[in-house]
């Protein structure tokens, strides 16, 4: 079978990810494509060279930063995973936020933001997006579209979503945010990196979602990478124009290691969701836990829009203590877990922990819990070893002055 294009009847996930951005099943070669490295292209013919010029948008060589034969099968499996016609490769998952802003955003233009972003989008809003002449207003993420239309205005171009939140996991009612966008001449774009494969973004009215490929897709914790992904013609064109301008790039050698991480990332997502709903299960039967915020859990905060829009979850959620437990007592169960590591980033095949209290900053007074709150991601250790840490560090929890 030719590059990139799947098999009649548009197979399972597992299967797309194994066969796409490959040469095919019937090519005598490598499994994996190699590695192209390179700047300047040669051509044999001025006519060649100068029909290669009219090609930006396509999948041609023309210079090392418009792409090359490593990039393409990256972008292309990323678009399939997300239900979209064109990916663009930036250089982090932070590049994947800003170049998008950048393309539907000039000065004058209003932005609204959810108030649970991710925490460097809103250092750019407040810093760069800010001096150039931008202003951003941060809405409360659970916000429902009758209360959001109260904060539009003749000049708001971008509502920008994430979905759920990824510190405090709000879910946003994105197909109902997006009509009322569309229907205000606002252009929806999204954070899609917990939801990946699982939010088919393009189907809830979502115009550019935007991927942390550092996380699942590279799931190894070792090279930093964003995608940005559209569905129509002039989509594309606008992100690509400002990608391009930007000097935006990613290195062949860390697209060829995402691509394949690719390979193994359905099965590594399943597992890893699995064990991920068994430890926040496990939490909450616990008397110092007084909430999980995990989406995918019967009962927790917005579940029924999670079981509404998306297919699974992701191994990354909340803990919310109990009241009585200080963030000095919280910090050293931190740092008493032995098989989780304290660290930003997730989607890694390690677990992780990471206190947020003091750790992000909230302006719309959306920041209500009872108590300290903490982040884990669960990485792909036995279920049974991970409980076992998180209880002796509630030992320690107890154990610790508040």
């Amino acid at each position: 079978m030719p590059d990139d294009v799947p098999p009649p009847g548009r197979p399972r996930l597992h299967t797309r990810l194994s066969q796409a951005g490959r040469a095919g099943t019937h090519v005598h070669g490598f499994v994996n494509p190699p590695v192209h490295r390179g700047s300047t292209v040669l051509y044999s013919s001025m006519a060649e060279r100068r029909a290669a010029g009219a090609g930006r948008f396509e999948q041609k060589l023309i210079y090392g930063v418009m792409g090359t034969p490593t990039h393409w099968p990256l972008e292309n499996v990323i678009a399939e995973i997300e239900g979209g016609t064109h990916c663009q490769i930036v250089s982090s998952g932070l590049a994947a936020v800003t170049t998008p802003l950048l393309a539907y955003l000039k000065s004058g233009d209003h932005l609204l933001m959810p108030d649970s972003v991710y925490g460097p989008t809103r250092g750019f809003c407040d810093g760069l997006l800010k001096r150039y002449g931008v202003t951003t207003t941060y809405y409360d993420p659970c916000i429902d579209a009758a209360g959001l239309a109260d904060l539009f205005r003749p000049n708001t171009t971008v509502l920008f979503t994430e979905s759920p939140g990824s510190h405090t996991f709000e879910m946003q009612d994105i197909p109902a945010l997006a009509e009322l966008a569309h229907a205000r001449g606002a252009a929806v774009l999204m954070d899609n990196t917990w939801g990946i494969h699982f939010f088919q973004p393009f189907s809830k009215g979502v115009d550019c979602s935007i991927q942390a490929l550092t996380k699942y897709v590279v799931g190894h914790s070792d090279v930093l990478l964003g995608g940005v992904t559209v569905a129509t013609e002039a989509d594309w064109e606008r992100v690509r124009n400002t990608a391009l301008a930007l000097g935006q790039f990613a290195s062949p050698d860390d697209c060829w290691l995402a691509l394949r991480g690719v390979r193994t990332m359905a099965v590594r997502l399943e597992r890893q969701m699995q064990s991920a709903i068994a430890v926040a299960t496990w939490l909450r039967g616990r008397p110092e836990i007084a909430e999980i915020l995990h989406p995918a859990l019967p009962g927790a905060r917005g579940h029924d829009i999670w079981r509404r829009d998306f297919s699974g979850a992701c191994s990354l959620f909340g803990v919310v203590f109990q009241p009585q437990f200080s963030q000095a007592a919280v910090w050293a169960f931190a740092e008493a877990l032995q098989l989780f590591g304290i660290g930003a980033s997730w989607g890694g095949f390690e677990s992780l922990a990471l206190p947020t209290n003091g750790f992000v900053h909230r302006s719309t007074g959306s920041f209500r819990f009872a108590g300290q709150l903490l982040r884990l991601h669960i990485g792909l250790e036995a279920v049974e070893d991970l409980t076992a840490d998180l209880q002796q560090a509630l030992a320690v929890l107890h154990g610790h002055p508040g």
